[in-house]
C-alpha cells in the first residue's frame, strides 16, 4: 500500500538518494551535481511553510519511493498565484502507481491553497513524464527549444500547465501548506 504524506526533514537524505541517479546520468534535472541530505532539507526548509512537499511511502513503516513539490513559479511579487511543479520516484518503484498517487495529492493541495495554476517544465522527450502530467490536469503550453545541454546533447524544455483554479480579480492570497496539509480528492 502506498501512502502519501508531507514531506518531514528527516526524509532528506531518501529525496537526495532517489533525485541524484536523475542529475547523474538523466537529462529530467539540469542539475549536474546531486545535492546532499542537508542541501535537499535547506530546499524544503526554503518553503517557509507556503509551498508543499510530498512524499509517497510503500506503507506506513515503509521507506519514501517518491516525492512532489511546488515552488516559486518566478520572483516577481505578480506571480505569486502560480507554482512550478517537479516529480520525481525511485527507479524501482516505477510503474507501482506512486507518481499518480504523489501528483494528483499535490495538485489536490495546491487547489486548496488556493494557487491558480501550476506550471511544469519537462526535458524533452519524456513520454512517460508527459503521460503523467497529462494525467493529473496539465496540458502543453509550448517548448523552449535546445535550452540545456547534459549528457553531450541540446535538450529541449516543453511547458506544462495546470488550471488549479478560475482566476479572480482582484486574486486571494493562498493560503499556507502549514494551513491545509495534504489534500487528497
Amino acid at each position: 500500500m502506498i501512502v502519501i504524506r508531507a514531506a518531514a526533514p528527516e526524509d532528506a537524505a531518501s529525496i537526495a538518494a532517489i533525485y541524484a541517479p536523475h542529475v547523474l546520468t538523466g537529462t529530467a534535472s539540469f542539475e549536474t551535481d546531486p545535492p546532499d541530505a542537508r542541501q535537499m532539507r535547506t530546499r524544503m526548509a526554503a518553503s517557509d511553510g507556503l509551498y508543499p512537499w510530498l512524499v509517497a511511502t510503500s506503507g506506513d513503516e515503509g521507506g519514501v519511493i517518491g516525492y512532489a513539490y511546488a515552488t516559486r513559479f518566478r520572483e516577481r511579487p505578480a506571480y505569486r498565484y502560480v507554482v512550478e511543479t517537479s516529480i520525481y520516484v525511485a527507479d524501482t518503484a516505477m510503474r507501482q502507481g506512486a507518481g499518480r498517487l504523489l501528483y494528483e495529492a499535490l495538485v489536490d493541495t495546491l487547489r486548496a491553497q488556493g494557487f491558480v495554476h501550476a506550471i511544469a517544465a519537462l526535458a524533452l522527450p519524456n513520454g512517460t513524464s508527459i503521460s503523467l502530467h497529462e494525467a493529473v490536469g496539465f496540458r502543453r503550453a509550448g517548448v523552449y527549444r535546445e535550452v540545456g545541454y547534459k549528457q553531450g546533447q541540446w535538450i529541449d524544455v516543453g511547458i506544462w500547465q495546470c488550471e488549479l483554479n478560475e482566476p479572480q480579480t482582484p486574486p486571494v492570497e493562498p493560503r499556507k501548506f502549514t494551513e491545509t496539509g495534504v489534500v487528497r480528492g
